[in-house]
C-alpha cells in the first residue's frame, strides 16, 4: 500500500537511487527539515543495485576530483556515523597501458593528479605485476597506481545514506510513483503522485534513466539515454589476493574488481547497445536485460589476455543491466533553465556511485544557498542545447558515449556519432575548400583546412597532429596578411526596451551607457565577484543592445540574462542567434580588402577599434564591428543569414589579391593564446574574479548604480590577490601543453595550466594558468621573482612567466 504523503514539503526529490538519497542526506545535513523523497519502487531498484561500486577519485577537472575525493571520505566514515555497513574498502586502483600513447595519457593524468593533491605513482610493467601478480605484463609499457581509490557496496551505501537522512527528519516513501510536476508562471509548485498532490518550492529530478521523460513533463531538456552494460562474475580465482586494487585495462575496454575471492569483470566497449528507445517500463525494478554472449565474447577474450586466470575459471554470473548516458559523458546537475525551482541530478554515465556523495553535497548547497558552491560548469545542465533531448540524437550518440569512457582521451578529439546537427549557411562552401569540422553544442565549425591532396580528417596524438602545419599556415596568414573565419556559431541575444540600458548596466561589470555604435567587452559577475559570462555588448540604438557570446554557453548565458531582468522592467531579451551569420576578417590587410567591397570609411579615425556600424558590403547591409579575438586589425561582420553566402563569395573573390586564407578555430586558438586572451570555461569561470584574471580594465568601478558583484570586487581590491592568471612560454618547442599541467615555482606546485596551445609566431608551446601564493599575496613582484617549470607527463620543463601577453603586449596591432 502507498503511504500517505504530506500536503506540503520544501523540497521533493523524485527518485531513490544513490544520487537522490545522497541529496536527501546532504540537504538534511544543511538543515533542510521538510524534505520528501518519493520512489516509484524500492530504493536502488533502477540501476544503483547492479552497479560495480568502483570509487575512483581522479576526474577530468579539479572540482570534479574534489567531489570524488569527498565521496570516498564520506563512504569511509558512513558506517561509523549511521551504524549501517557500506562495504567500503580503500584498495587503490591500477591502470595499465599497452601502448606508448596510452602511457602518455596515463602519465599526463598522473601529473594532473599531483596538481590536484592526489597520491599517485607511475609504475614499470614489473612494478604493476608485483602489485597485481595475476596480470600478464609482457606487453605492457607501464602503469599508474592511485592508492586512495576503492570500492563499496552500492545498495548498502545507499541504505546508510537513507538511514542518515531519516535520522535528520527526511521522509522517504517507497512504492509511490510521481505522475506529474506542477508549475505556475514558469516556476515549480509541486508534484502529483500516487498518494495525492504535494506542494513544494523545489522539485529535484533524480530519475536516472527515466529523467528525460520526467523533465519532458514540463518541457525541460534532460538529455539522457540508457545503454546496456555488461559484466561477469567468476567463480573463486586461485591466487587472487584479497583486497587487490581495482584493475583497469582501457586498451582492452576492461575493468576488474576483486570481491570475496572472485573477479567482477566489466567492459566499456567502443560500440554500445542503446536501450529503452520505446520507453522504459515503469515496472522495471531489480531487473536484468537479456544476455548477448556474441556481443561480450571478444571482450571477455581481451580480458583473459590481461588476466590469463580467466581462461581456466568458471563464470558464475553473466550480467546485463542498463545505465544512463549523456551526449558528452558528463552528468547533469543544477537548476533547469526552462523551469525555476526544478533541479536535476541525473545521467551519471556509469560513475554514479563514485559521484553520488559529492554531487549530493554540492546540489544541496546549490538549493539551500541559491548558487553552486564551486565552479560546476562541466556538469551544469545549462550546457545542454534544447535539441539534445531529441530521441534519435540521443540514441545515435549513446552508441559511442559508453565506449568513450575507456577510449583514448586525445587532445581535440571529436565525436564521431550524431554529427551535422547545426550547420552554418556557409558549411558546404567551407567543406568544398577542405574544411575539417569539429563540433561544439552540436554546431559544426571549421577547425582547420586541408590543402589539395590532403584528406580533412584527424589523426590524433599527444604531439603535433596531422593538421598542425596546415593550421600554422592559417595562423601565419592572419598575422602577416588576412584570414577569414566563419564565426556563425556565436550566440547572439538582443535586449530591447526603454529600460535596456539600466538593466544591462546592472548585469555587466563594464559601463554600457555608451554612445550608439560602441562595443563593450564585459564580464557578467555573480554576487561573489566570479565571472558568470565573458562577452561583448554592442549598442545598436538607444533602446537596443546586441550581446554576443560563445555557442557553448548559449543556454546558460541567455538564462542568466533572462532571469536578471527585473519583473517590471521595460526590457525583453530575444535569442537571435539563428538570424545572423558571422564572418571574421582579420589581419593587417583586412582594411584594404574590406575597402574594395564597401564605400564606408574604414580609416582609424573614422572607424576606431571598438566601433560597430551598419555598412554596405557587396549587395548587403552588414553590421561591421571592429573587434578581435586574434590580436590583429580586423572586423566581425554580422550578416542576415540569407545574405551571408553572397557576402562570403564577394570577400573570397576580392581576397585573392590580398593573400586571403580561410582559417579555422585551431588557428584562432593559437592566435588568442599568443595574445593571452582568456577563454570562459577554461581560463575564467564563476570562481575567478576579473582582478585575479587580469581583467580589471573591464570593470566600471564608478558606475553610479553599481553592478552585480561590485561589493565583492571592492573587498578583494582592498585585501589584495592571493592568485593571478599568468601567461607561460616553454623553453623548448616540445612537448605540447593542453590543460591541467602542474605549475612549479621554485620547486613547489603553485597552480595548473588552464589552457594551452602552440604559438606559431612565437615558436613555442604557450599556456595560461593561475599561480597562488601559498602563504601571502601573489603580487606582480612575487610572480616575476619565481623560477617556473611546467610538468608534462611526469617531466618538468622550464618556462617563462609573464603577466603581459608575449605577442604585441601594448596592443598596437589591433589599433593600427
Amino acid at each position: 500500500m502507498t503511504a500517505s504523503v504530506p500536503a506540503d514539503a520544501d523540497i521533493v526529490i523524485v527518485g531513490g537511487g544513490i544520487v537522490g538519497v545522497s541529496l536527501a542526506y546532504h540537504l538534511a545535513k544543511r538543515g533542510a527539515t521538510n524534505v520528501l523523497l518519493l520512489e516509484r519502487g524500492q530504493l536502488t531498484c533502477g540501476t544503483t543495485w547492479h552497479a560495480a561500486g568502483l570509487v575512483g577519485q581522479l576526474r577530468a577537472t579539479l572540482n570534479l576530483t574534489r567531489l570524488a575525493q569527498y565521496t570516498a571520505g564520506l563512504y569511509a566514515n558512513l558506517e561509523a556515523e549511521t551504524g549501517q555497513a557500506t562495504g567500503f574498502k580503500q584498495t587503490g586502483s591500477l591502470a595499465v597501458a599497452q601502448t606508448a600513447a596510452r602511457m602518455e595519457e596515463l602519465a599526463r593524468g598522473a601529473s594532473m593528479a599531483r596538481s590536484f593533491g592526489l597520491a599517485v605513482d607511475i609504475l614499470t610493467p614489473g612494478d604493476a605485476k608485483a602489485l597485481w601478480p595475476l596480470i600478464n605484463a609482457d606487453d605492457l609499457v607501464g602503469a599508474v597506481y592511485l592508492p586512495k581509490d576503492g570500492q563499496t557496496n552500492p545498495v548498502d551505501t545507499t541504505q546508510a545514506l537513507a538511514r542518515g537522512a531519516r535520522s535528520r527528519g527526511v521522509r522517504i516513501i517507497e512504492h509511490c510513483a510521481v505522475r506529474a510536476i506542477t508549475t505556475a508562471r514558469g516556476r515549480v509548485t509541486g508534484v502529483r503522485c500516487d498518494a495525492g498532490e504535494v506542494r513544494a518550492r523545489v522539485v529535484v529530478n533524480c530519475g536516472g534513466m527515466w529523467a528525460r521523460d520526467i523533465g519532458g513533463w514540463v518541457d525541460a531538456c534532460v538529455p539522457v539515454h540508457a545503454a546496456e552494460h555488461f559484466y561477469v562474475v567468476t567463480e573463486p580465482v586461485p591466487g587472487l589476493a584479497p583486497g587487490a586494487p581495482i584493475l583497469r585495462d582501457a586498451d582492452a575496454c576492461s575493468y576488474f574488481k576483486e570481491d570475496t575471492g572472485k573477479l567482477l569483470v566489466g567492459w566499456f566497449e567502443p560500440k554500445a547497445k542503446p536501450w529503452g528507445m520505446r520507453g522504459i517500463p515503469e515496472s522495471f525494478s531489480f531487473e536484468q536485460l537479456p544476455q548477448d554472449l556474441e556481443h561480450i565474447e571478444p571482450l571477455l577474450a581481451a580480458s583473459a589476455r590481461r588476466v590469463p586466470a580467466l581462461e581456466s575459471v568458471g563464470v558464475q554470473v553473466f550480467f546485463n543491466g542498463p545505465e544512463s548516458f549523456t551526449p558528452d559523458d558528463r552528468y547533469l546537475l543544477g537548476e533547469t533553465p526552462e523551469v525555476a525551482g526544478l533541479f536535476v541530478a541525473a545521467g551519471f554515465n556509469s560513475i554514479g556511485i563514485q559521484s553520488a556523495g559529492g554531487a549530493g553535497r554540492v546540489l544541496a548547497d546549490w538549493i539551500v544557498d541559491g548558487h553552486p558552491p564551486m565552479d560546476l560548469w562541466d556538469v551544469d545542465i545549462r550546457r545542454c542545447a534544447p535539441f539534445q533531448r531529441n530521441k534519435r540524437y540521443l540514441h545515435d550518440r549513446t552508441v559511442e558515449s559508453l565506449g568513450l569512457l575507456y577510449a583514448m582521451h586525445w587532445p581535440f578529439r571529436q565525436a564521431e556519432s550524431a554529427r551535422g546537427v547545426r550547420r552554418s549557411c556557409l558549411h558546404d562552401r567551407l567543406a568544398g575548400q577542405g574544411a575539417c569540422f569539429g563540433e561544439v553544442a552540436g554546431f559544426e565549425r571549421a577547425n582547420w583546412f586541408a590543402p589539395a591532396g590532403v584528406t580533412p580528417e584527424y589523426h590524433y596524438s599527444y604531439g603535433r597532429q596531422n593538421w598542425f602545419e596546415h593550421s600554422a599556415r592559417e595562423h601565419a596568414a592572419v598575422r602577416e596578411r588576412v584570414g577569414l573565419f566563419d564565426q556563425s556559431s556565436f550566440a547572439k541575444f538582443a535586449l530591447v526596451g526603454a529600460d535596456a540600458e539600466a538593466v544591462l548596466n546592472q548585469i555587466c561589470a563594464a559601463e554600457v551607457a555608451v554612445p550608439v555604435g560602441r562595443i563593450v567587452y564585459t564580464p557578467w559577475l555573480n554576487e561573489r565577484g566570479g565571472i558568470e559570462a565573458d562577452l561583448t555588448v554592442t549598442r545598436e540604438a538607444e533602446d537596443r543592445y546586441l550581446i554576443v557570446t560563445a555557442c557553448a554557453s548559449q543556454t546558460r548565458d541567455f538564462h542568466w540574462l533572462r532571469t536578471h531582468i527585473p519583473e517590471h522592467a521595460r526590457a525583453a531579451a530575444v535569442d537571435v542567434s539563428s538570424g545572423y551569420a558571422v564572418l571574421g576578417l582579420m589581419g593587417p590587410r583586412s582594411r584594404s580588402l574590406l575597402g574594395e567591397l564597401t564605400d564606408a570609411d574604414l580609416g582609424n579615425e573614422a572607424f576606431p577599434f571598438g566601433t560597430s556600424r551598419v555598412i554596405d558590403l557587396a549587395y548587403a547591409r552588414v553590421r561591421a564591428s571592429r573587434i578581435t579575438y586574434v590580436g590583429e586589425l580586423g572586423w566581425e561582420l554580422y550578416i542576415p543569414t540569407e545574405f551571408a553566402p553572397a557576402v562570403y563569395e564577394a570577400i573570397v573573390a576580392a581576397g585573392a589579391r590580398h593573400g586571403l586564407s580561410l582559417a579555422g578555430y585551431h588557428a584562432m586558438n593559437s592566435l588568442r593564446m599568443e595574445k593571452a586572451y582568456r577563454h570562459w570555461g577554461h581560463d575564467i569561470g564563476d570562481e575567478d574574479t576579473p582582478l585575479e584574471a587580469g581583467l580589471g580594465f573591464s570593470v566600471g568601478w564608478s558606475k553610479p548604480a553599481g553592478f552585480i558583484g561590485r561589493a565583492a570586487l571592492e573587498a578583494q581590491r582592498r585585501q589584495g590577490l592571493r592568485r593571478r592568471l599568468v601567461a607561460f612560454r616553454l623553453s623548448a618547442d616540445e612537448p605540447l601543453l593542453y590543460h591541467n599541467e602542474p605549475i612549479w615555482r621554485d620547486g613547489q606546485i603553485v597552480g595548473r595550466i588552464t589552457s594551452g596551445m602552440y604559438g606559431h609566431t612565437l615558436g613555442r608551446p604557450l599556456g595560461l594558468g593561475y599561480v597562488a601564493h601559498p602563504e601571502g599575496l601573489a603580487s606582480p613582484e612575487w610572480v616575476a621573482a619565481g623560477a617556473y617549470e611546467l610538468e608534462i607527463a611526469g617531466r618538468r620543463v622550464p618556462a617563462e612567466a609573464s603577466l603581459r601577453p608575449f605577442y604585441d603586449p601594448a596592443g598596437a596591432r589591433i589599433r593600427a
